[in-house]
């Protein structure tokens, strides 16, 4: 189904939230959330533990209803949403079932989508063919998240939400999961995943959404993030060189010395640099580069937690919010 043929027209975005909150009792686990997710992209869903994620997820694909506010999933509600085989999902809980093969169970959930692709085709778009035959609850932790993968993409659906897919999976495992995913939007999907591997997400997002204390703190490219973090980090090594003798250093946000070998992230590398030869300290192996994603959101993150702490009505268990 094109995206011509969706409720809400083609230009519409594939996900809306509008002022959303979500109520547990007297906790709130997301504030006032309002944010667009665009069609057609890879969108990195990030936050701490705690900051709202899952919760915005499942409201998302309809497993919660939220307490005010409105969400949309291509102009439908996310309950439409699913019945309409709009959307695939990759959850963080759920096991496999027992004495069935992975083959049998992708028959199962294929003829349960609206829109069902053939069995054959979603192994290949996983990449399990050769798994086809193995018992679904005899897979190691890898191939089993990659099974999972599978089951997301067993209809043709317009929206594949994966919420930390790469859980448990070894780094040959994560190359190939991610190999299946980047297929998947260049086929035209959306993707929107929630991620702890931040490397993964500075290499294959398109945008990145960014949530804190469940409310919105960054929406952008990830240039953009790391743009917002507004640090450079300096690096090289130097002799006989203490933590200490580095401490007044201008603008220096944190500094690291393990060994030889000094790490400073800093507001203003130029000055930071001037300031070192000021001392008569000569660095050696000199590296001044911009933040990865991961640096950046812990930045940003600890920024706005040092601004003001969240207070008891934003704290929720991880399993409520992860």
């Amino acid at each position: 189904m094109s995206d011509e043929k969706l409720v809400g027209g083609a230009g519409s975005p594939a996900v809306s939230f509008e002022q959303v909150s979500k109520n547990y009792g007297d906790v709130r686990a997301v504030r006032e959330l309002t944010l667009q997710i665009p069609r057609g992209r890879a969108v990195a869903f990030l936050g701490p533990n705690g900051a709202g994620k899952s919760t915005s997820i499942e409201m998302m694909l309809g497993l919660r209803k939220a307490s005010s506010g409105r969400v949309t999933v291509f102009g439908k509600t996310p309950r439409q949403a699913m019945v309409a085989g709009n959307v695939g999902a990759m959850l963080q809980s759920g096991g496999l079932p027992q004495d069935v093969t992975v083959r049998e169970l992708l028959e199962l959930m294929s003829r349960l989508h609206p829109r069902p692709l053939a069995v054959d085709e979603v192994l290949q778009r996983a990449n399990i063919a050769d798994l086809a035959d193995r018992k679904a609850d005899k897979l190691s932790g890898g191939q089993t998240q990659r099974v999972r993968f599978a089951i997301a993409i067993a209809g043709d659906s317009d929206l594949i939400v994966l919420d930390e897919p790469t859980t448990g999976m070894d780094v040959e495992n994560r190359q190939i999961f991610w190999a299946s995913m980047k297929a998947e939007a260049e086929r035209g999907k959306t993707i929107l995943f929630a991620t702890h591997y931040l490397e993964e997400a500075d290499h294959i997002a398109d945008q990145v959404i960014v949530i804190n204390k469940g409310r919105l703190l960054a929406d952008g490219t990830v240039a953009d993030i790391k743009a917002m973090a507004g640090f450079q980090r300096v690096s090289f090594r130097l002799p006989g060189i203490t933590r200490e003798q580095l401490i007044d250093l201008p603008h220096a946000v944190s500094i690291e010395v393990i060994n030889d070998r000094v790490q400073i992230q800093t507001a203003d590398s130029d000055k930071t640099f001037y300031a070192l030869l000021d001392q008569g300290l000569r660095p050696m192996e000199l590296e001044i580069t911009a933040l990865g994603l991961e640096q950046a959101f812990v930045a940003i993150t600890e920024r706005d937690n040092e601004a003001g702490a969240p207070s008891a009505e934003n704290q929720i268990s991880m399993e409520d919010a992860r």
